[in-house]
């Protein structure tokens, strides 16, 4: 488990192909700290620790994990969020996340709006329904509160965030480029209503 709260920005430095997805990622976490076997998030997929150095972690990418996140995300030279696994005591200071993607969104917009920058994402019409103003998502791993709902045509939904300079600063929201595509996760309660929503429609 996660809060969507992150704790450094990963770089990849090789990625393999092997029978899966080698990837090694470089980044300042105390490693000798951290387990083999141990879960981060990284842009809000739970990965596993397979290998380690001093400044860096190797996790293995299964052709699910792929196929289910962000296109162009895996790419050497590119920059993760990440974010520990949650310990019993910790501060719960985003929600709870799980680290399971739930669909692909792409940036619509980003506005500056005072100090802050505003952004649209759409999302698709399998999330429509779970995103509420005022609830909770996960964009790249990053807790967030959504400000505004739109549904469209199509049956896709445009939603807004806001983004605070320290948020983009810690993030990899510093980066912007139109079309963006992030990995999103719902809120974990949202899930089990979507759930318990089409097994009465049966």
């Amino acid at each position: 488990m996660f809060t969507g709260i992150i704790t450094d920005i990963g770089t990849i430095r090789t990625y393999e192909q092997r029978g899966d997805l080698r990837l090694v990622i470089g980044c300042s976490y105390a490693m000798d700290g951290v387990a083999i076997g141990a879960s981060i998030a990284c842009s809000g997929a739970c990965l596993t620790v397979v290998d380690k150095g001093t400044d860096w972690f190797a996790v293995d990418l299964s052709a699910e994990t792929l196929a289910r996140t962000a296109p162009g995300l895996w790419q050497e030279g590119g920059r993760l969020n990440l974010e520990r696994a949650l310990k019993v005591g910790d501060e719960l200071g985003g929600h709870i996340v799980t680290g399971h993607v739930d669909g692909i969104g792409h940036l619509v917009s980003a506005q500056a709006d005072g100090d802050s920058t505003r952004l649209t994402i759409r999302a698709p019409a399998a999330l429509a329904a779970a995103l509420a103003t005022k609830g909770s998502i996960t964009l790249d791993g990053i807790s967030l509160t959504v400000n505004s709902v739109s549904d469209q045509a199509d049956g896709s939904v445009h939603f807004g965030l806001n983004i605070i300079p320290h948020t983009a600063a810690a993030t990899t929201l510093d980066q912007l480029p139109d079309g963006r595509a992030f990995n999103l996760e719902i809120d974990v309660l949202a899930r089990y209503l979507d759930r318990m929503q089409s097994l009465r429609r049966l």
